[in-house]
């Protein structure tokens, strides 16, 4: 087992452990009596989810004593919803959780942003566990404290900062994962190379088969590195202040295209062409050096991810969600962007985003 530790003291003591072990899941009875002793446990689950991992968790802590329940929603990322967060937190109160509980969170990314942020909310705030079932989840999603739901105006506009006191990842839960879920994962996984580390980014450009037959020793690495890099960035800066910004790129146009196609486009799927698209940005603004899209592009193929944006998506409106999106300040769009594979511009101290002009984007979105 292997734990990463994400040290936050920015504001107060909010530290905790990412546990990286196959088989976790089985142990989280302990586990929960180590990091997370509660009265009582809300499960939260998707209703694919649930079927897989969640009873069987539900029937293992009742057998070892825990009071715990079961609520699920259905699966999908329309879903992630004021509504749902609702119906979940109201099903709480009826349940008579008190504030001597804990949420834990089991599923993907929808799971964790929905439950962390019925944890982050439910009488002023519980305690939350992750327990991520996806790949995207496992290096992404579950580390960093962001919660929220989707609202009309744009992705994840309402939510808080809410930390676990523990992330458990068990890289056997991958062995369900589909084809199409590993890739949407493997896309975090490619921007974590490109803002931080160019030795992992050759890594995956030279494992990728292995990677997507799901080797164990291929597999756990990637989420071993990519949950190094994201925690480290995260410790930096906690809110979204400065150097986490990084961890957006290929988001912006990302969550444009998820947002135009109303989440038909996945997420990892989204961040994929986002990050292709930013890539060449990039270059055009002559911040990135040549070739690095391209580069991008070719891994991305390799690991079965879309890199164009879908045939019916239209410029104006992709441009249009951009500007709803949370990270444009005073009017500005403002991107994460590379300057060479393994290093995101900032890194010389310049900042960590880059206000970009709608006519630049607009160019790079039609020519290509």
């Amino acid at each position: 087992m292997v734990t990463i530790r994400v040290p936050l003291v920015e504001q107060r003591d909010a530290s905790y452990d990412i546990l990286i072990g196959s088989g976790l899941v089985p142990q989280l009875d302990t586990i929960l009596k180590q990091y997370c002793p509660a009265a009582a446990y809300a499960i939260i689950s998707d209703s694919q989810v649930a079927k897989l991992y969640g009873e069987d968790l539900l029937k293992r802590l009742s057998a070892s004593g825990y009071r715990a329940e079961l609520l699920t929603f259905p699966a999908g990322e329309w879903n992630k919803t004021r509504d749902t967060w609702a119906a979940l937190s109201d099903q709480m109160l009826a349940a008579h959780f008190g504030r001597d509980c804990a949420v834990i969170a089991v599923g993907g990314g929808v799971v964790n942003d929905v439950a962390g942020f019925v944890a982050a909310t439910y009488l002023r705030g519980v305690p939350l566990v992750q327990v991520p079932t996806s790949l995207l989840a496992m290096i992404d999603s579950s580390i960093g404290g962001k919660t929220g739901v989707d609202v009309p105006a744009g992705k994840n506009l309402l939510g808080a900062f809410h930390q676990p006191r523990v992330v458990v990842a068990d890289p056997e839960l991958l062995g369900s994962l589909s084809s199409v879920q590993l890739a949407a994962g493997l896309a975090e996984a490619v921007k974590h190379g490109v803002i931080a580390d160019a030795d992992y980014f050759a890594f995956l450009e030279r494992e990728y088969a292995a990677i997507f037959a799901k080797h164990a020793p291929a597999l756990e690495r990637v989420v071993r590195r990519s949950v190094e890099i994201k925690a480290e960035v995260v410790a930096q800066d906690e809110r979204e202040k400065g150097k986490r910004a990084i961890l957006n790129f290929g988001h912006t146009v990302g969550h444009a295209i998820e947002a135009t196609s109303k989440y038909e486009v996945m997420h990892g799927e989204a961040v994929a062409i986002g990050m292709v698209y930013e890539g060449r940005i990039a270059e055009s603004l002559d911040i990135a050096e040549a070739g690095t899209a391209q580069r991008i592009r070719t891994v991305l193929e390799r690991l079965h991810l879309p890199v164009e944006r879908p045939d019916g998506s239209q410029v104006d409106d992709l441009i249009a969600a951009m500007r709803a999106d949370k990270k444009v300040r005073a009017g500005e769009i403002r991107l994460a962007l590379p300057r060479a594979i393994g290093a995101a511009h900032g890194d010389d101290g310049s900042g960590w985003t880059v206000a970009v002009q709608e006519e630049n984007i607009r160019q790079v979105l039609v020519n290509t």
